[in-house]
């Protein structure tokens, strides 16, 4: 009978049932779309970072090894002492800029130290460069923006010639020549960070150590943790972006099944009333409440999920350089949390609905 009740409970209002459904859909999309393009867009640097071949990745202190994210500076001289470390083999020094217009694309400013670490570019098209405004794109950022050799795009408000294709997986999407990044960030003679090789990366801990003792204040992180490291729990500022995500949307579910119910409950305070005076007990009340709940929580967290899926689907198609990787475990999170909130939501509505006196529920208009 209960099944009854709450079935004809959702059917009798279909617009509010159909908003109150699509509102935890919205919470789950929601969530699932930001962290999944969050983690899409780590993990994929992090795969990519560790894809340039170094052992070792030397930077500022307190730098970000968010490479998006650092904008601390060495001096280019530093190079040069690392390579006279015991263990070192090459030493690359790379000059890192954003290209928001593309999204949150990594450009690299190199030299040709860099296929000492490397080991060199795969070339589908073209060559290196030849002349300051020179830049190499990888295959995926050429196919997204329908790029070929010779094309002139504008990057950094600037225009650049496309001399060359390669295939992706070497730290950044688009490269240019070290002077050109110096002369364009104004800071002749620094770079961002030094990607070092090893002559034996079995000497990877004792290697980092001779640079610890040489360099005492300055950040050495080896590259083999570094993907492992974007996909786990330790970027401290996107997680604190992703909490913020997940709790307005959990405030936003809440908020909505609180006045879906209330309301709701406001309007069925006379069935309440001869369910009451049909021997009906308070608790027998509060659990048709919460089972109407899980009912559009539940076909919410469904929607919500094919959106996400959706929604994921379709920005790697528009975007080829953006992944938005939508994993089980979130998957999980996001339907916990929307069930949690529709439970929060429907708390006092219940308790409110089971505490009704049923004569008065009865008398009321």
């Amino acid at each position: 009978m209960k099944s009854k009740i709450v079935r004809a409970g959702l059917s009798a209002r279909p617009v509010r049932t159909s908003v109150s459904i699509l509102a935890v859909a919205l919470e789950v999309t929601l969530i699932l779309t930001i962290v999944g393009l969050t983690n899409g867009i780590t993990t994929e640097m992090g795969k990519r970072t560790e894809g340039v071949g170094a052992d070792i990745m030397f930077q500022s202190p307190n730098s970000s090894l968010l490479l998006a994210l650092s904008n601390s500076t060495l001096p280019i001289a530093f190079g040069d002492k690392l390579r006279e470390i015991e263990g070192v083999k090459a030493v690359a020094p790379i000059q890192l800029q954003v290209n928001s217009s593309a999204g949150l694309e990594v450009i690299y400013g190199i030299d040709s130290t860099f296929d000492e670490i490397t080991g060199g570019f795969t070339w589908y098209k073209g060559g290196s460069f030849t002349a300051p405004y020179d830049v190499i794109v990888d295959d995926i950022y050429a196919r997204s923006k329908n790029i070929h050799v010779g094309d002139e795009p504008e990057i950094l408000n600037h225009k650049f010639r496309v001399v060359g294709i390669v295939e992706h997986g070497k730290g950044a999407r688009l490269y240019i020549p070290l002077a050109t990044a110096h002369e364009m960030t104004g800071a002749a003679n620094r770079v961002s960070l030094f990607y070092v090789k090893l002559n034996n990366p079995n000497q990877l801990d004792d290697v980092m150590k001779r640079m610890n003792d040489a360099f005492p204040t300055y950040r050495t992180f080896p590259m083999k943790d570094y993907a492992k490291l974007m996909m786990g729990s330790n970027k401290t500022a996107l997680d604190a972006f992703i909490q913020t995500v997940v709790f307005i949307s959990v405030c936003v579910g809440v908020l909505v099944i609180f006045l879906s119910m209330y309301t709701t409950i406001t309007e069925r305070t006379r069935e309440i009333g001869i369910l009451r005076s049909m021997g009906g007990s308070k608790q027998f009340i509060v659990s048709l409440i919460f089972q109407e709940t899980a009912v559009v929580c539940l076909l919410g967290i469904f929607i919500g999920i094919l959106a996400s899926l959706a929604i994921a689907h379709a920005v790697t198609a528009i975007f080829p350089t953006l992944l938005v990787l939508i994993t089980l475990g979130w998957i999980a999170k996001s339907a916990l949390l929307a069930l949690f909130s529709g439970f929060i939501g429907s708390l006092y509505p219940s308790l409110k609905a089971a505490a009704q006196d049923p004569v008065d529920a009865l008398a009321y208009e």
